[in-house]
């Protein structure tokens, strides 16, 4: 082998193996990074907890008394977090708007009634938008409740109410993009929905009626009897043959049949059931439904949730329940079509 090519392949693997290691200290770079933004993070959200006091409760109970909505504004970063609250607060029962400080203060202020609460969202407090428009709130005499990182700021000062959001570091190496401090506003706008949302015993059901799209909303409202095809009801007598019960099953594609006896559910068969026969019995001909059907199947009505059909069968290892409606069987429901909604 040529001495230069052999040159040229130890330079080739000196350099990947210097890269390799560059690369692995690149990586480990990286992972520390982010764990000291998450570390940076964690910390500045436990330590909000002291920054907690009796304003809070004032607000809550502000808001929880109040009748009118609450406006969320802000400006850059906060005014994104404000948008992220204002939904939060409007799943959660609290009538809530957005309005953007910069466009409050051309026009868009008129927005605001007489009653609204308004939650000025600042980190530094001190932005030309929000001292041009708290003025004009205070002017009309709407309360005002002031989420700053800066106590003694100027919405501070002007706030009826101020909830601190102060943190001792963003988490960006120059402490200067809005990191930590947009964590800390959102979280103690989740306190607050939160807070709201257990007053006023907002359950799931009030849930369901402002989530009705999605697998969230299926969940909270869809119920069993729509994924029951009323066309499609897999039944046999006691008395039908294996071969008749096979076709049965295999057309309905369900998985399942139920044995009916005068109308009357006495019964359920699975395919597995068909498996079971076929690995022990040879001689087919003489089997009938009564004689592979399980006599106790477990049933649902058919105003259930779907995601409680779910459970009933996670909880006895089933896929297959059969649907029931004041008494008359209606049809099956199985493990897939309560998947492909979307439910788990």
């Amino acid at each position: 082998m040529p001495i230069l090519y052999i040159c040229l392949l130890n330079i080739h693997h000196n350099f990947q193996t210097k890269l390799n290691l560059l690369l692995l200290d690149k990586k480990i770079d990286i992972l520390n990074t982010a764990k000291d933004c998450f570390t940076n993070q964690s910390n500045a959200i436990a330590a909000l907890q002291d920054q907690l006091n009796e304003d809070f409760v004032k607000v809550i109970d502000l808001i929880f008394k109040s009748n009118s909505r609450l406006v969320i504004t802000g400006i850059g970063k906060s005014a994104l977090i404000g948008m992220k609250i204002t939904a939060t607060l409007n799943s959660t029962g609290t009538r809530s708007i957005f309005m953007h400080a910069a466009d409050a203060i051309h026009g868009d202020l008129g927005m605001v009634a007489k009653e609204d609460i308004v939650v000025f969202i600042s980190k530094s407090g001190n932005t030309p938008e929000i001292k041009a428009l708290v003025p004009l709130v205070k002017a009309m005499g709407n309360n005002i409740i002031g989420m700053t990182g800066n106590p003694s700021s100027f919405l501070a000062k002007e706030s009826n109410y101020v909830l601190s959001v102060a943190i001792q570091k963003e988490a960006c190496p120059n402490n200067l993009a809005p990191t930590t401090s947009t964590t800390a506003q959102l979280v103690m706008g989740d306190a607050i929905a939160i807070c709201l949302l257990e007053m006023r015993g907002f359950d799931k059901n009030n849930f369901a009626q402002f989530h009705p799209g999605g697998s969230l909303g299926k969940a909270l409202y869809l119920k069993v009897n729509a994924l029951v095809d009323p066309k499609n009801i897999p039944a046999v007598q006691p008395n039908s043959s294996l071969s008749d019960v096979i076709i049965e099953i295999g057309e309905k594609l369900v998985g399942a049949t139920a044995v009916l006896e005068n109308e009357k559910v006495c019964g359920i068969i699975t395919d597995g059931d068909i498996r079971r026969v076929l690995e022990k019995t040879s001689d087919l001909s003489s089997i009938r439904a009564k004689d592979i059907m399980n006599p106790n199947p477990k049933m649902i009505e058919a105003d259930i949730l779907a995601s409680e059909a779910l459970n009933t069968m996670q909880k006895n290892n089933i896929s297959q329940l059969l649907v029931m409606k004041n008494d008359e069987f209606i049809g099956i429901i199985h493990l897939h079509n309560i998947l492909n909604e979307g439910i788990s």
